[in-house]
């Protein structure tokens, strides 16, 4: 059925009323092109999805409004060895169901975030036990020394122990699989706010936590979640006042709301970079002509699909300015990052042609590729930008644009050729690239989201190093040199590097964090 745009507000509008619970309160309606996938904190290792369970569930260690690392559940952490860290852990803090919060807890968390249909290895792949000191202190034996274990605590939510054996959610929803339980659409954190209701892909309510033990620095009461996918509809709900904040803001939409003395524009460079990864790993491809074979174990394949590619066009046609193209994959705001590795290939399609038929494909040949079109600012169009370029090369993409919601459960099982992603260094540190995305797939974590399972021997071996290392230079100069081997490999294919576009009532008091993450705790209405 077809509706018009003043329908379309109507029913937002009938989705997002709901009952005041004081005459007081200050609801905030925050408007989002997709959804979180799930509650469960360990379920999807995704922007939208942690920021939205940030507000609900807590870590260890935290970052201020300066991004900067500060105490959360633990007050106090330090070395006691190379490979033993001590953390003290807040004392009178309660889960939202009235459970005291102890050590126990910590160690579940721990077992249940390593464990199968978790996306959260990558978090806690560096410790090999966790030895329970009292309730409030633990120490955590790691498998070799890690300096900046802490800002990696800072994705891993603690769940309680009590709860998710209660309701039988001792094991994380498994997006792969399907597998839902009861942390699908319930929540029991920590944090400065609670779930009231929950109404996948239509609607999702909070109230403040009145029994929380920090300090809010916001005014918020209640927040009201929708998901608005319609890039033009999520707009109008914002000046018509349906929302209060919205984001993405589409690139071709943020003069017009600059312009717009009721709101502001809220923008600033992401740690994303935005990436396609190839599959390295199958002797043929699972979605193309090419039969007996896989193109893209070849170099010269991938390094034509590289300078096929005009980024410097989709960055203007279709990003109109918000992204910055990249060479590596990591942004410069990251530590490890290689100014001198900065220069991409040139867009050069007679070249890439020649390569392919260097390659044996002069006739170029077909091959699906796999792209959300609600997670990243105009995704599904940088896709057809892509595709149209390698069509140019007689390359033929069989584009699949899809909701999040079936794209990821997809990517993770790898059942895919060719794909789009984007991966945010949340830890500010190249390790939180390397280790995730250019390893080997491994245990503990290790290339969980390699899709294409690209691999170099002597990655591997740096990452390892990398991790451990505590003298800055050398820690240094193994970064840059994992980061040029996997430049030469053409291991992955960068584009660019995102900019933030939030969209708010001029009223509205927000921080913006470069990891995309909006934390309402430090949300302001000034009525």
């Amino acid at each position: 059925m077809r509706c018009n745009k003043k329908t379309a507000l109507t029913l937002i509008a009938s989705a997002l009323a709901v009952a005041s619970f004081t005459s007081s309160a200050v609801t905030l309606r925050v408007a989002n092109q997709g959804d979180a996938l799930s509650l469960d904190p360990h379920s999807l290792n995704e922007s939208l999805q942690l920021s939205v369970v940030g507000n609900v569930y807590e870590t260890l260690v935290t970052r201020g409004r300066d991004y900067k690392l500060t105490a959360a559940l633990a007050t106090d952490w330090k070395q006691t060895s190379p490979t033993v860290w001590r953390f003290n852990l807040r004392k009178g803090v309660q889960f939202h169901d009235g459970t005291p919060f102890t050590a126990d807890d910590v160690i579940f968390s721990y077992e249940r975030a390593k464990g199968d249909g978790s996306d959260m290895k990558s978090y806690v792949g560096q410790i090999k036990e966790i030895k329970k000191i009292n309730d409030h202190a633990l120490d955590f034996v790691l498998t070799a020394p890690f300096p900046i274990l802490p800002e990696l605590f800072t994705q891993w939510f603690i769940m309680s122990k009590k709860w998710c054996e209660a309701n039988q959610a001792t094991k994380p929803v498994d997006r792969r699989k399907g597998i839902e339980n009861a942390a699908s659409f319930h929540a029991n954190g920590t944090g400065p706010f609670r779930v009231r209701e929950r109404q996948p892909g239509v609607r999702t309510s909070f109230v403040r936590n009145g029994n929380y033990w920090g300090k809010v620095d916001g005014n918020v009461d209640e927040v009201v979640f929708t998901p608005i996918g319609n890039d033009s509809t999520r707009v109008a709900a914002l000046l018509s006042g349906e929302v209060d904040v919205m984001e993405p803001v589409p690139v071709q939409d943020v003069e017009r709301i600059k312009g717009n003395a009721k709101f502001k524009v809220l923008q600033g460079p992401e740690l994303r970079v935005i990436f396609l990864g190839m599959d390295q790993r199958r002797d043929e491809l699972l979605f193309s002509n090419v039969k007996g074979k896989n193109p893209f174990k070849d170099k010269r394949v991938r390094q034509a699909f590289y300078q096929a590619i005009d980024i410097d066009g989709i960055d203007k046609t279709v990003m109109r300015g918000a992204a910055t193209p990249v060479a590596l994959m990591l942004p410069p705001q990251v530590k490890g990052y290689a100014p001198d590795l900065a220069k991409r290939l040139p867009y050069d399609p007679v070249a890439a042609k020649q390569l392919l038929t260097d390659a044996g494909y002069a006739a170029g040949f077909e091959v699906k590729m796999n792209c959300p079109n609600d997670r990243y600012v105009n995704d599904a169009q940088i896709c057809q930008a892509v595709a149209a370029n390698l069509a140019k090369i007689g390359v033929k993409i069989n584009l699949e644009a899809e909701t999040k919601g079936t794209y990821f459960p997809k990517v993770l099982r790898r059942d895919t050729s060719f794909y789009m992603l984007g991966w945010t260094a949340s830890t500010v540190d190249a390790h939180n690239v390397l280790y995730p995305i250019l390893s080997s797939p491994g245990e503990g974590g290790r290339g969980q989201f390699n899709f294409g399972a690209y691999s170099n021997a002597r990655i591997d071996e740096l990452t390892a190093l990398i991790g451990s290392e505590t003298d800055d230079k050398k820690r240094t100069e193994m970064i840059h040199e994992a980061m040029k081997i996997h430049q030469d490999d053409v291991g992955h294919i960068p584009l660019h590097q995102q900019a933030l576009n939030w969209a708010a009532k001029k009223d509205i008091e927000l921080v913006q964090w470069p990891d995309n993450g909006m934390y309402w705790r430090y949300v302001k209405v000034n009525k």
